[in-house]
């Protein structure tokens, strides 16, 4: 099956997908670290220089564990059934660009890698798809994918 005989989801459902998946990923987040935010929020009482290094320090100490999270959610929803939350709920499936058929774990790894470090650098990488004839983003063409309506 060719790519282009697959029906390609359009960007405004991507976008959704975005959103939704964004939202899901920080209710994780929050409920995750809920705990450590209320005692940063009872230190902090005026926003000042200490308020930012405290912020700070609380994000680096935590940077790896929203990261894995964040691959985590990506990868294993992907490789399971193409789908995230927010691909179910805009009714849009991530497939193997050849086959049609679901990714690989390595495949939906390395989607899940390349789709972080969009993010890390202004989500230029997500650019991709306003110009791409299948919609792809840097992430869905270097894991040799694409996202079609289901």
């Amino acid at each position: 099956m060719e790519a282009a005989s697959l029906p390609i989801a359009p960007n405004a459902k991507r976008v959704g997908s975005f959103i939704i998946d964004d939202m899901v990923v920080n209710l994780f987040l929050m409920i995750i670290f809920s705990s450590q935010i209320n005692a940063l929020m009872s230190e902090i009482t005026t926003v000042d220089e200490t308020a930012v290094m405290t912020m700070n320090a609380f994000i680096m100490d935590n940077i790896t564990t929203v990261f894995a999270i964040k691959v985590l959610y990506h990868t294993v929803l992907i490789w399971q059934s193409g789908q995230t939350f927010g691909k179910y709920i805009m009714k849009i499936k991530a497939v193997d660009m050849n086959s049609g058929n679901r990714l690989s774990f390595q495949q939906a790894f390395w989607r899940a890698s390349v789709r972080l470090v969009s993010e890390m650098f202004f989500y230029l990488g997500f650019v991709f798809a306003f110009f791409s004839p299948l919609h792809q983003t840097l992430h869905d063409k270097l894991s040799n994918c694409v996202v079609i309506d289901v």
